[in-house]
């Protein structure tokens, strides 16, 4: 069931569960193990969590729910501030909810300007729209879509899905990686255990791995301990829905 103009992500969450256990307990019934499952619907993280629950005999591994989208959308702000192409920007980090409260963070971020690589912080030289408005862009441009079209996004969504697929499929670039939400399992992030959440990952052999040892300042914590916050409670309200089921 898509977002509409006005509806509030409990309304989502309410009526998505219920779809998402249905799938779980399909995919637990019928589909290969190795089956891997990509969850887009929204609130992506919480109805990707709910689905893996019901279907506890496929690893946990296996399902993953799109912060791609947002990860383009971030590439895409800085390219277009830039005036160089999206393919010119990597290692942007989407962390945590695909929600209004999901962190895009630059500060690993690299740009490729005049044949050479330079941080995103240095080429842009204003850390106030860094820090401010490119935040909230990113953060609400599904809800700005969703007011310009009447309808949320489909073709930046299509292209993400792909995107995600891809690198699924073929493995991730030397040297860069992408955003994807997934079990929080055992990061070395401080996030709690057990939450669907977006982090930097790269990809080989049709496996995830997070990438590790990124250093991260306060103000960066600050933005994903609130986005953690926020799922820890969605994922308490779906499962209320859940025993109510």
């Amino acid at each position: 069931m898509p977002r509409r103009d006005g509806m509030e992500r409990k309304d989502l969450l309410k009526a998505n569960v219920k779809i998402f256990k249905s799938q779980g307990t399909a995919l637990e019934k019928y589909a290969k193990k190795s089956v891997k499952v990509i969850v887009v619907g929204n609130p992506a993280n919480t109805n990707c969590l709910t689905a893996s629950k019901s279907a506890p005999s496929i690893p946990k591994e296996n399902f993953s729910c799109l912060t791609r989208l947002d990860h383009n959308r971030a590439k895409a702000q800085i390219a277009l501030k830039l005036g160089v192409t999206s393919d010119d920007v990597k290692n942007v980090i989407i962390w945590g909810n695909h929600s209004s409260t999901q962190y895009p963070d630059v500060n690993h971020a690299k740009v490729k300007l005049q044949g050479k690589e330079v941080g995103v912080y240095e080429a842009l030289k204003n850390d106030s729209w860094l820090k401010g408005d490119f935040i909230t862009t990113v953060q609400q441009r599904g809800a700005a879509v969703i007011k310009a079209r009447k309808l949320s996004s489909a073709m930046s969504a299509a292209k993400a899905i792909c995107d995600h697929v891809r690198d699924i499929w073929f493995g991730t670039p030397e040297g860069e990686f992408v955003s994807m939400g997934i079990i929080s399992d055992g990061n070395s992030y401080g996030v709690p255990d057990d939450l669907i959440y977006s982090f930097p990952v790269t990809i080989k052999n049709k496996t995830w791995k997070i990438v590790e040892g990124l250093p991260i300042n306060d103000f960066s914590r600050e933005k994903m301990d609130l986005t953690a916050k926020e799922l820890k409670e969605e994922k308490e309200t779906a499962f209320e829905f859940l025993s109510s089921v």
